[in-house]
């Protein structure tokens, strides 16, 4: 039996890609990108969640 991906709150998602693309402080664009990354194990792999998410 395979277990479902535990993905952190759109909420949440949505203030990391905040952070990276808007928030204009290159500290706080590295942290929203390594937390994407940590959570996803890839910005590709972000992205594609959250256009899969935003489709429904």
């Amino acid at each position: 039996m395979q277990s479902k991906v535990q993905h952190p709150p759109l909420s949440l998602i949505e203030t990391w890609v905040w952070m990276m693309v808007e928030s204009g402080n290159p500290q706080l664009q590295e942290k929203g990108r390594e937390n994407l990354i940590a959570a996803f194990g890839s910005l590709a792999q972000a992205n594609a969640y959250l256009q899969q998410v935003l489709r429904k």
